[in-house]
């Protein structure tokens, strides 16, 4: 009976002290949890509302609900469609090129020669600069007379212009801004995952005959696989996502020609005063973004 007793005592210190930690993780979580909903998720809430009213800038207390009118609006609406498309171009193109370019990089960087690591200290300094200096080093590199590239083109008597401002070479440099950003992070982290791979799978594909090149293919691609596809989709919600590049360095121009989801929404809320029907494209990126974010997720567990 005392051994039971005993027993029963011991369980419930047990609860109670689980119970008292329990209780005090409540007392640190909660009011982060506050704070996070304040943030983030009441204005994602407001914004979905948004996206099915009618509502004004300029008349912040006119609201009305109209369903899914602005969603018609927005299948009849070629802006939407063309910021889309270079939304979806940019993504596609500058990730692609980040990750080629980063892979090449990275099998430059792991290789043990003298100065390697300076130049792998070098290597981050275009991604850790702020996305305003790069942008004016570029506006600077492409300006009509004192530009370094219009000087070069100039002094071989090749014609030269403002290439931010020209409708066939501003979206060009748009993606070459991202690579030459986002490059040399794909690089590192592909070179770290490449350090990870023992050395006695090369030794052993050697003695077999394998070429570098076959060794690349069965060895060193394989086993960054995981890594490389949590960077691209990483970097494709970075770039679907990205405002800052295209507004800092063109604003969407000329012509629309550079025009993506990001920059279409501010316009459209904070030059036009359309909030209802900015939101709704809002929902529409949201959407696109949750999938990748998904994707992500699911990755993530498989490891």
């Amino acid at each position: 009976m005392a051994t039971e007793t005993r027993t029963t005592n011991k369980y419930v210190d047990e609860f109670t002290s689980l119970l008292k930690e329990t209780w005090l993780g409540y007392a640190f979580v909660i009011p982060a949890t506050i704070v996070l909903a304040l943030i983030v998720l009441y204005p994602t809430v407001r914004g979905v509302m948004m996206a099915f009213q009618e509502m004004s800038l300029l008349q912040p207390n006119q609201v009305a609900f109209i369903g899914l009118q602005n969603f018609y609006q927005m299948v009849g609406d070629p802006n939407f469609w063309m910021a889309l498309k270079n939304s979806v171009l940019l993504t596609v193109l500058a990730v692609s090129l980040e990750y080629l370019l980063g892979l090449g990089l990275a099998l430059v960087l792991k290789q043990k020669v003298p100065g390697i690591k300076i130049f792998r200290n070098f290597a981050m300094v275009t991604w850790v600069l702020p996305v305003v200096v790069m942008v004016i080093i570029f506006r600077w590199l492409v300006q009509p007379d004192y530009g370094l590239l219009n000087v070069i083109l100039g002094s071989l008597g090749l014609p030269t212009t403002y290439w931010f401002g020209s409708p066939t070479w501003a979206f060009p440099l748009i993606v070459v801004m991202h690579v030459w950003r986002n490059a040399p992070f794909f690089a590192i982290a592909l070179m770290a995952s490449m350090q990870s791979i023992p050395e006695s799978y090369y030794e052993a594909a050697a003695m077999d005959g394998a070429s570098k090149l076959q060794q690349f293919r069965y060895i060193t691609l394989p086993n960054i696989s995981y890594v490389s596809m949590i960077m691209i989709i990483l970097h494709v919600i970075f770039t679907l996502n990205n405002f800052d590049i295209v507004f800092l360095s063109t604003g969407g121009g000329p012509l629309g020609t550079t025009e993506v989801l990001a920059t279409y929404v501010y316009k459209l809320a904070f030059n036009q005063y359309t909030l209802g029907y900015a939101a709704s494209i809002g929902l529409v990126m949201l959407i696109l973004l949750m999938f990748f974010t998904v994707v992500y997720v699911k990755l993530e567990e498989i490891d």
